[in-house]
């Protein structure tokens, strides 16, 4: 398998960007991609010498300074000053993995050969991918208009040796990694510096890392509550294909047929039930479930379309002979976008949340709080109050930011996608969710045990005991914080395959 990725003009997935990332490949341009950053370089070039008329952000200044002509000699000065002067971010640093999608949004957007970006400036923010130089970004700043202003300054402060960077684990400045590498920092010519600044690349990283998180936790918020169902000695009816074939949402066809596959050969399941009808959470699984992973695809499907896009401004059209200065650089399709998928994560932790709740409520033969001894022991009374507390802050957090937008550049941009608290908030729910399932499958693997000598499924059982050589049965009271983390340990070291995420 190559080591290397290509950087090329046609389109890239979410499952292939996952691929680049697990196996470390390196980046490089195709040459078609290097024929139309030349191409488009030189086209501006040409054009900033015959015509001397304004061309906004190229020759003049930016956002309500937009009337201010700026003369030839000072052209770096002003792309400089921009990057310095938009370089705001506040708040917690941006964790190293979306940085470096960051990086490789920016790289894909600029190889279209429509911002006019030097060949030397491309292949420089391919210099820190490829030798893990991460510039150092923080949360707060952008309103997800005009692109994403103040986290791509921080993105391209190192380029002319300012601002910090990640090496090996340790923050440094960015002149001296530039001297360390022998790389002479980037004398940015007309239009650069809003072909970096301008963009959507902070809130499409978090929408590709989140993403690629969320698919998986979608998956095993599927077998968790599948397990969760046996565990509860719940019914098998509500996932036959026949009720979801007349209703029949992608999402939730799929849900029913993993869960049945999930539970095949369980000889709890098998048994006679003394109840009819099980609780909406266990019940309603595909229903609930289903919409969120129809959700996912929706979100999927727009985050895909923008990672392949142009959103810098204005955008250069060298066969038409045309410069024009546009929009593209608004985040309203991702603010919404990421919304969306914070309401969709935040259910399904909501509805894990009330399995655990069940199972720990000492029906169906199960003790109460799932301890031998309860009232000596508490047992798993409080993870369930965990969980419930963050059930709460995700519905919290999923109150949507594209709703609100504050005028900002003296109303010049009198509209703005808030796009990037989307971004955030979402991060929020889906690692909220990942410790909400975690306490689901610690509950469910409990629950299990008092089932003996009863068997679940052979898949179910086999996922059991992967999980119980990290978390071992709870005989009486522990402190249940270090086997909630190792839950989410182990949750997250859990491989799956990417066939089963994406597909």
């Amino acid at each position: 398998m190559s080591t290397i990725h290509y950087i090329h003009p046609k389109s890239i997935n979410i499952a292939e960007i996952q691929e680049v990332m697990l196996l470390n490949m390196k980046l490089k341009l195709s040459n078609e991609s290097i024929v139309k950053i030349e191409k488009c370089r030189k086209y501006l070039d040409d054009k900033m010498v015959e015509n001397t008329s304004p061309i906004y952000g190229i020759n003049t200044g930016f956002g309500a300074l937009y009337n201010v002509k700026i003369a030839a000699n000072n052209l770096t000065s002003l792309q400089e000053n921009l990057v310095m002067s938009h370089a705001c971010g506040t708040g917690e640093r941006v964790p190293k993995a979306i940085v470096k999608l960051m990086l490789f949004l920016k790289i894909q957007s600029l190889s279209y050969g429509y911002s006019g970006a030097q060949l030397a400036t491309v292949n420089r923010l391919i210099d820190f991918y490829n030798n893990d130089v991460i510039p150092v970004i923080y949360t707060q700043g952008s309103l997800g208009a005009s692109g994403d202003l103040a986290p791509l300054a921080h993105l391209s402060l190192p380029l002319i040796g300012k601002g910090e960077v990640y090496l090996n684990d340790e923050i440094k400045n960015s002149q001296e990694v530039l001297e360390q590498f022998g790389w002479e920092k980037i004398e940015l010519q007309s239009k650069e510096g809003l072909a970096l600044l301008n963009g959507t690349q902070f809130m499409s990283a978090y929408g590709v890392w989140i993403l690629q998180k969320a698919y998986k936790l979608s998956y095993l918020a599927d077998l968790i509550g599948a397990l969760s169902l046996d565990a509860f000695d719940g019914r098998i009816e509500p996932f036959n294909a026949l009720i979801h074939i007349i209703r029949p949402h992608n999402g939730q066809l799929k849900t029913a047929e993993r869960i049945k596959e999930f539970l095949t050969g369980s000889e709890i399941l098998a048994q006679e039930k003394k109840h009819v009808q099980d609780p909406y959470s266990f019940r309603c699984m595909p229903q609930v479930h289903g919409a969120s992973n129809d959700t996912l695809n929706f979100v999927k499907k727009t985050i895909e379309t923008e990672i392949n896009s142009v959103t810098d401004n204005p955008n250069i059209f060298v066969e038409a002979d045309e410069i024009i200065s546009g929009g593209n650089f608004h985040g309203q399709p991702l603010a919404l976008a990421l919304d969306y998928l914070s309401i969709a994560l935040a259910e399904f932790g909501n509805i894990s949340e009330r399995r655990t709740f069940q199972l720990v409520s000492g029906l169906r033969g199960l003790p109460a709080f799932l301890v031998s001894n309860p009232g000596l022991n508490s047992g798993f009374m409080i993870p369930q109050y965990t969980a419930a507390s963050i059930v709460s802050q995700n519905k919290q957090l999923a109150t949507p930011a594209s709703v609100d937008s504050i005028v900002s550049s003296n109303g010049q941009e009198d509209h703005v996608s808030m796009g990037a608290n989307s971004a955030t908030k979402a991060k929020r729910v889906v690692d909220n969710l990942e410790t909400i399932l975690a306490i689901e499958l610690l509950n469910a693997s409990q629950a299990m045990s008092f089932r003996k000598p009863l068997k679940s499924s052979e898949f179910l059982e086999s996922f059991v005991s992967m999980f119980r050589a990290d978390v071992s049965f709870v005989e009486e009271d522990r402190v249940l914080h270090d086997d909630i983390v190792k839950a989410i340990a182990f949750i997250q070291n859990l491989s799956v395959d990417s066939e089963e995420l994406f597909n």
